[in-house]
């Protein structure tokens, strides 16, 4: 049993952590057993103390406040009501709210001396201590108070302002909708760590933010162009520590994971594995290829699809809501339901990019004399185009693609979106030097050195005059005829070679090279005939393996022989 500092109640000494927390009010021992001979006697239970019996021994000074402190080291002992509140004075710690009128953040002593005259039964309010369920309810706030938002907020883009806290204010992602999959597992409580794959703006740090809200774990968010490997185990640690003392997991979302190496990526192995944290990684590459195997294997891979002009409307109709000057119903003139559907079109599956845009429109409306022809030619978009990822890889695939299936336009788009957003124009070249073979092949062979020529014209000349070569020769590989038999033969062999024992068939003996005697006399080379000694080079001779006599692999066909079922709809 002790003396709790606070109250000088008995308490039980394993509970008097718990007494404090519960403001002196739990585990107070009614009926105290009397002190023990052993113990040292205080001031009360000396017989010729000139302090009452009754009073209890003082507090000690570190839990006094510094007016009590004086006074106790003074000689002067306060009398300690039993069951009296602590505080006489606000908390200098804490601030008052501002909804709070005057003398609801603590009273002084002159008025606790006031209380305790005109109300001397008052209990615990009799040195002046007002207990929070005792103070009125703060005033509501207003409109205004409500609308008006922190420095940090104000500054910030209209996007990040915009960001839904809950997944029923994410638009166009069936995957958090009411029957969507990652949705049904937040609510089970079964989220496992994930990556996010999408494109910029389609809501994948959004969407790790709400789970973290609605699953109420500890949110911690970290971007791989700016973290390393030592801040990763910081923070494994630490979430290993909260999941020990509180039994709260740790959210880690990380953003741009594929900037992370692969020796970096492996530092998460082992903490997502043993469900120490749950990793949420965002990226716009292909986990396929820019994940680790061995990390993607542990965690479910999402893919969040490309925003629809219709969400992004919508996106867009809140946000200028929410910016609209209290209580103004109706935007701007300019900024119509047309100008956002323009916005909408314009940002391409871009929430982000549509709330920038917007942004600025909002900005220019508010100058005043704006017509919205002019606000069009005023918001501009820099072209979404990775060199390095899917859109790289995406687009030179289509032009492929345009190519082979003779639609020269097509070519000449694709063409044109690649120079215009800096792709190198030698990738290009050497992708139609391998076009002029592949798909071209033996219908026109001048083909390939025009492609050749044209590889070495861009090399020459550079960019911006390469262009034009390069559309050139991107038109001739459109029109010309298509042959993939030498293409396609080539595979045929390959094929072969991937049956058993084939690949390491002897060569026949006369085809043999036979450099020194002890060759020649083996019969290397033997029975070889040359071809250029016999009329019009005609020989019978074999040149395949035994095994693979009679065997053919070029077809006589430049083409292949299916039928495209809807080209025989329209020719029906």
């Amino acid at each position: 049993m002790v003396e709790c500092p606070a109250c000088m109640k008995p308490v039980q000494s394993a509970k008097i952590n718990d007494h404090l927390d519960s403001g002196c009010e739990t585990f107070v021992i009614e009926n105290p057993p009397a002190s023990s001979p052993s113990h040292p006697t205080s001031a009360s239970t000396q017989p010729n103390s000139s302090v009452p019996a009754t009073q209890k021994r003082p507090a000690s000074s570190f839990f006094q406040t510094p007016a009590k402190r004086q006074a106790t080291s003074s000689g002067v002992i306060t009398p300690i009501v039993t069951g009296a509140a602590v505080p006489s004075k606000p908390n200098p710690g804490v601030k008052r709210s501002y909804d709070e009128g005057p003398g609801q953040g603590g009273s002084s002593d002159d008025d606790a001396d006031a209380n305790a005259n005109a109300n001397p039964t008052a209990g615990s309010k009799a040195d002046g201590a007002i207990k929070l369920d005792d103070l009125p309810p703060p005033a509501p706030r207003s409109p205004a108070a409500k609308k008006a938002r922190t420095k940090m907020s104000r500054v910030a883009p209209l996007a990040e302002r915009m960001r839904p806290d809950n997944l029923e204010d994410v638009f166009g992602q069936e995957l958090v909708g009411p029957n969507g999959v990652l949705r049904s597992l937040i609510e089970t409580n079964r989220m496992p760590s994930m990556i996010l794959w999408g494109g910029s703006g389609t809501g994948k740090t959004t969407i790790a933010r709400c789970i973290a809200n609605q699953a109420g774990s500890r949110f911690i968010e970290m971007n791989a162009t700016s973290s390393g490997v030592a801040e990763c185990k910081k923070l494994f640690a630490d979430a290993a520590n909260e999941l020990a003392l509180t039994g709260r997991k740790t959210i880690i979302f990380c953003d741009e994971i594929h900037r992370f190496s692969k020796s970096q990526q492996d530092v998460f192995l082992k903490p997502v594995e043993a469900g120490t944290i749950t990793l949420i990684g965002a990226t716009t590459e292909n986990p396929s290829f820019k994940i680790v195997n061995a990390l993607l294997s542990r965690c479910r891979t999402f893919t969040l699809q490309k925003l629809t002009t219709e969400d992004i409307k919508r996106i867009l109709t809140r946000a200028l809501q929410s910016e609209l000057p209290y209580p103004s119903p109706t935007p701007p003139p300019p900024l119509d339901e047309e100008f956002l559907a323009y916005i909408a079109n314009f940002a391409d599956g871009d929430a982000r990019t549509a709330l920038n845009l917007l942004e600025l429109a909002i900005s220019l409306a508010n100058r005043g004399e704006v017509s919205k022809e002019d606000m069009k030619a005023s918001l501009t978009k820099t072209l979404v185009y990775d060199r390095a990822g899917d859109q790289h890889y995406d687009t030179i695939s289509a032009f492929h693609k345009a190519v082979r299936g003779s639609d020269p336009d097509a070519a000449l788009y694709y063409l044109a979106r690649m120079l215009q957003s800096g792709e190198d124009p030698l990738f290009i070249a050497r992708r139609m030097v391998v076009i002029a073979s592949e798909d071209v092949g033996l219908a026109d062979n001048s083909l390939l050195t025009l492609a050749t020529s044209t590889f070495t014209a861009t090399q020459q000349i550079g960019m911006p005059e390469a262009r034009i070569p390069l559309a050139h020769c991107a038109v001739s590989l459109s029109l010309a005829p298509k042959s993939t038999r030498a293409y396609r033969g080539l595979n045929n062999a390959f094929a072969a070679l991937r049956e058993p024992g084939v690949a390491a068939l002897p060569v026949p003996i006369h085809l043999r090279n036979a450099p020194t005697r002890l060759m020649r006399e083996l019969g290397y080379g033997k029975e070889y005939k040359y071809n250029p000694n016999y009329k019009d080079g005609k020989v019978k001779q074999d040149y395949l393996p035994d095994d693979l006599l009679g065997r053919r692999f070029l077809e006589d066909r430049d083409l292949g022989t299916e039928i495209d079922p809807e080209l025989a709809k329209e020719d029906a």
